[in-house]
């Protein structure tokens, strides 16, 4: 593989700070929140205002078909591990699995030109 290019570095900066912020948070809501964190409380939480509502569902909503091409064009350029990007969806962030995912894209298609 060739060195880094911007774009790599700025898509691994990001999948950085989407595993550590969104982290940050829950483990905030661990140490201190009164109920244990799940999915579903998550979604309750998510859903408790008319602004939280349009973050959720916005994420939602966006993330949704993001993860279906992504699933569509791990396959189609032959990546490996494919699954882990979902798992690490649901048990990292989607902050964290849509970066690393372009930056594996990168890597991949970089790699491809060789």
């Amino acid at each position: 593989m060739k060195s880094w290019t911007p774009l790599m570095w700025i898509y691994l900066f990001f999948a950085l700070a989407g595993m550590i912020v969104p982290w940050y948070f829950n483990i905030q809501y661990i140490l201190h929140g009164e109920e244990s964190l799940t999915f579903l409380r998550m979604f309750e939480h998510g859903m408790a205002t008319p602004l939280t509502s349009s973050l959720t569902t916005d994420l939602l909503i966006g993330a949704t078909p993001f993860v279906i091409w992504m699933m569509v064009e791990a396959k189609r350029l032959q990546m490996k591990y494919s699954l882990l990007y979902i798992v690490a969806t649901l048990l990292i962030a989607f902050a964290f699995a849509c970066p690393f995912f372009l930056l594996m894209r990168e890597i991949k298609l970089q790699e491809s030109k060789n």
